[in-house]
């Protein structure tokens, strides 16, 4: 699996629809669901929970957890669910996740970790792999991570992916964690330069696809197997549709706003005659006009218009002549001016 561009399991944002739309900017980009707990899919309604539609591939499925047998049998239906990776979360600090011992907590327990991660690749033929931070709280992260990533090698895996901060569980919010900590991109270089039989991935503060590219230069010496996007990704999606050429050298044309929501088009006609309202669709674009004329009536109509009893698709038409109308009166006005 190629995997030099993921977007990150992000909670309430990478939901099927999510995923759904980020596919229509990028054949290639390896998506990945949200966090789901391994005892929430032993006990829980499996097609809502794991539920995708095949536009999606390739896509993994995450798992949180910390009991490997709950995690091998979750691991198991997801497989049959057809993802095509099975995730383990070392990484999330909610408070939710540290009460139930799992997430970036489990940085405190690299053999626990690789115990996990044990019983999920002897349940499945995809690949099992790791999501982490680089440590929590007081650890020295030099150690942390790669007492993590070593216990979970010598279990059979080599597949990381880092997200290139210490997680601060005491004092500070699950969203702080996301930015306060200073990030440490040349700690995750220098384990790929130490353990280059091992596939790495960074994560963490990357804002573009110029970022991006500069992560995955190896002028250092260094060649780091992939890059994962998350809230830019999330948050200006357009950048999506550069992605296969500028990152996979696909000769296929970019593909921009329109034609994203045009091949968004057919799976949300097909999700809005089983019920879905527009709304769980539309939100994941809010942000695809960003920096383009008529971006603000965008988002208004959408937000506005896409929350009424039977919205339908005429919202989406409505949303986008705005902007073809604001693009075209700043047109006219550049070509007087």
């Amino acid at each position: 699996m190629n995997r030099r561009l993921s977007i990150a399991p992000m909670m309430d944002w990478t939901d099927r629809h999510c995923r759904a739309f980020h596919r229509a900017l990028t054949t290639r980009a390896l998506l990945y669901t949200e966090m789901v707990t391994a005892p929430a899919i032993l006990h829980g309604d499996h097609q809502r929970l794991l539920g995708f539609d095949a536009v999606e591939h390739p896509v993994a499925l995450q798992l949180g957890g910390s009991d490997p047998d709950q995690l091998a049998e979750a691991a198991r239906i997801g497989e049959a669910f057809g993802y095509d990776e099975i995730n383990l979360n070392v990484g999330c600090p909610s408070d939710r996740v540290q009460s139930g011992r799992f997430g970036a907590c489990l940085m405190r327990e690299p053999q626990l970790v690789a115990d996990c991660m044990a019983a999920i690749k002897g349940a499945v033929a995809v690949p099992a792999t790791v999501k982490c931070r680089i440590g929590v709280d007081d650890q020295d992260p030099q150690v942390s991570l790669f007492e993590t990533v070593d216990a979970c090698a010598a279990a059979g895996i080599d597949t990381f992916i880092v997200h290139a901060r210490m997680a601060w569980l005491k004092g500070l919010s699950p969203k702080e964690n996301r930015d306060v900590p200073p990030l440490d991109y040349a700690l995750v270089r220098r384990l790929k330069r130490e353990r280059p039989h091992l596939s790495v991935s960074i994560n963490g503060g990357i804002a573009n696809l110029d970022e991006a590219e500069a992560h995955l230069d190896d002028s250092d010496g260094v060649q780091l197997d992939g890059v994962m996007l998350g809230r830019a990704a999330y948050h200006e999606p357009a950048i999506l549709g550069e992605a296969d050429r500028r990152l996979y050298g696909a000769s296929t044309p970019d593909v921009d706003a329109f034609a994203a929501i045009d091949r968004y088009r057919p799976y949300m006609a097909a999700r809005l005659a089983e019920g879905v309202h527009l709304a769980a669709m539309t939100r994941h674009m809010l942000g695809v006009m960003h920096g383009r004329a008529g971006a603000r009536a965008f988002r208004r109509i959408l937000t506005v218009e896409a929350i009424r009893p039977g919205a339908g698709l005429e919202v989406v038409d409505h949303a986008l002549e705005a902007v073809r109308e604001a693009e075209a009166r700043r047109e006219t006005a550049s070509r007087a001016a």
